[in-house]
């Protein structure tokens, strides 16, 4: 057996406290392929946990039958600031409470630095080029320090995936179906992930913005292209994804161990664990630009009736939901009950799970096929 357990400790932060990250490693340290996959970044989302505790299992057992081809590294909380912020009984772990904004917002940017490392170290051969930037990823974020424990958590997690040939970081959203982001230099490559895992929207960016983990772990080497690939091949050697593991309340084994044996499939198909993943599903979505989706903005405070759900396809103009005013003095005059319509043609991929809508907060997401002029590469991620 290979399979070896190891705790990161994090900065003390307040006396008598103390927390951990939990990591499990399979097959030989540098073996690849290499795969990564952590979940509860944001902290109060659930799903991902409980798939990494049934993906954790059949690893496990692999690694007993001597399946281990590569390396995985598997971190079954990524958060653990996060999963300690309770407010009245609510876990709140989206944003950190001591004003560290949100959880999956800044990871350490390495396109600058990197390109510099590597700008006399590059050759004709593409695998000694991958070779070579991988060590300077390494290299730089071993040089980075980190005084609080957010800051130590993130560069944990990089140094822990950076090298990886596959990087995926678990989500969901509040009511949603499955859905991927990824790379728009990593498609087509990523097809086979899309159709294992049963995405229903697929959403391609090159920059989505703030450094979310994903693009932090994969942006590099399509910067380091972009520099150099002209006189040196540099293929997009991470294949890093945000996984969004439909809505929050998605959470039970009826979802999370299908949702295991795709991801495991998935690291068969590539090569990563040993065995006949069978046949690739046929794929249920087309990919997208991230910069083709859109938002229903509640135009006033009130009560969401939901016309549309995750999954629907949706025309331009049509209406996904009624939002309705509980302080009308007439409920059955204008205005106390509106029409919200989609601003684009495509697949509702979410919705809010609370019903009660602030003004001007977005009430659902619509997967659009064409970009919109609105929809700013860099600024995309709009929390």
């Amino acid at each position: 057996m290979t399979h070896e357990v190891a705790r990161i400790p994090l900065v003390t932060m307040s006396p008598g406290t103390e927390r951990r990250l939990t990591v499990h490693r399979f097959g030989a340290a540098g073996a690849r392929p290499k795969a990564y996959l952590h979940a509860g970044t944001h902290a109060d989302e659930i799903p991902g946990l409980l798939v990494l505790h049934h993906l954790l299992r059949r690893l496990i057992a692999a690694d007993r039958e001597g399946g281990m081809l590569g390396e995985v590294v598997v971190v079954p909380f990524a958060n653990p600031i996060g999963l300690s912020q309770r407010l009245g009984g609510e876990l709140l772990g989206r944003y950190e409470f001591s004003g560290g904004g949100n959880f999956n917002r800044n990871f350490p940017n390495l396109d600058e630095a990197v390109v510099k490392r590597v700008e006399d170290k590059l050759t004709a051969d593409a695998d000694e080029n991958v070779a070579a930037i991988r060590a300077a990823m390494l290299a730089e974020l071993d040089e980075r320090s980190a005084e609080t424990d957010l800051e130590v958590q993130r560069l944990a997690l990089m140094r822990l995936a950076v090298d990886a040939d596959i990087a995926l970081d678990l989500h969901c959203d509040s009511e949603a179906v499955m859905h991927l982001f990824v790379g728009n230099h990593l498609w087509p490559a990523a097809a086979d992930l899309s159709a294992q895992i049963g995405s229903r929207a697929t959403l391609l960016a090159v920059d989505s913005g703030d450094d979310p983990f994903d693009e932090a772990c994969s942006r590099p080497w399509w910067a380091l292209a972009n520099e150099y690939g002209g006189a040196h091949p540099i293929p997009p050697a991470c294949l890093a994804a945000t996984v969004e593991l439909r809505g929050r309340a998605d959470v039970g084994d009826d979802f999370a161990a299908p949702d295991a044996d795709n991801l495991f499939r998935f690291l068969q198909r590539r090569g990563v664990v040993a065995g006949d993943p069978g046949p690739l599903p046929a794929p249920l979505c087309e990919a997208t630009p991230f910069e083709g989706t859109d938002y229903v903005i509640a135009p006033f405070a009130g009560v969401v009736a939901y016309q549309k759900a995750p999954g629907d396809v949706i025309e331009k103009g049509e209406t996904v939901a009624d939002l309705i005013d509980p302080a009308a003095g007439d409920p059955t005059a204008d205005g106390a009950r509106v029409a919200l319509a989609s601003p684009v043609s495509g697949v509702m991929v979410s919705r809010h799970l609370m019903k009660l809508a602030r003004a001007g907060e977005r009430i659902c997401m619509v997967a659009g096929a064409e970009p919109l002029a609105h929809r700013k590469p860099g600024k995309l991620m709009l929390d």
